[in-house]
């Protein structure tokens, strides 16, 4: 796969974790969203490119299935549960009483 393709599908990994990571579980993200979806598209393209260029082009698949892993990990550093138990959960209040 030509290193441009490879480099957008990195950039869609990365823009699908932060946008997941912000959807999933927005209590534990309370900084600015763009610092997340930031932090997920640079994670993901750089895990992406070292990771291509470290199995030497052997595959996508590997190549992907890695850059999906690094970037979850990496995007949930960003992560402030100890924050989250503080303020509770965003979904506490939705129960129709």
């Amino acid at each position: 796969m030509p290193l441009a393709l490879e480099a957008t599908v990195f950039a869609v990994i990365g823009l699908l974790a932060g946008l997941a990571a912000l959807t999933l579980v927005p209590e534990y993200y309370p900084m600015a969203r763009g610092l997340t979806m930031g932090t997920a598209l640079v994670s993901a393209l750089l895990s992406g490119l070292v990771t291509r260029f470290t199995l030497a082009g052997d595959g996508a698949a590997p190549t992907l299935v890695i850059t999906v892993l690094c970037t979850g990990l990496l995007t949930s550093v960003l992560a402030r549960p100890d924050l989250a138990a503080r303020r509770g959960s965003h979904r506490r209040g939705r129960h129709a009483h």
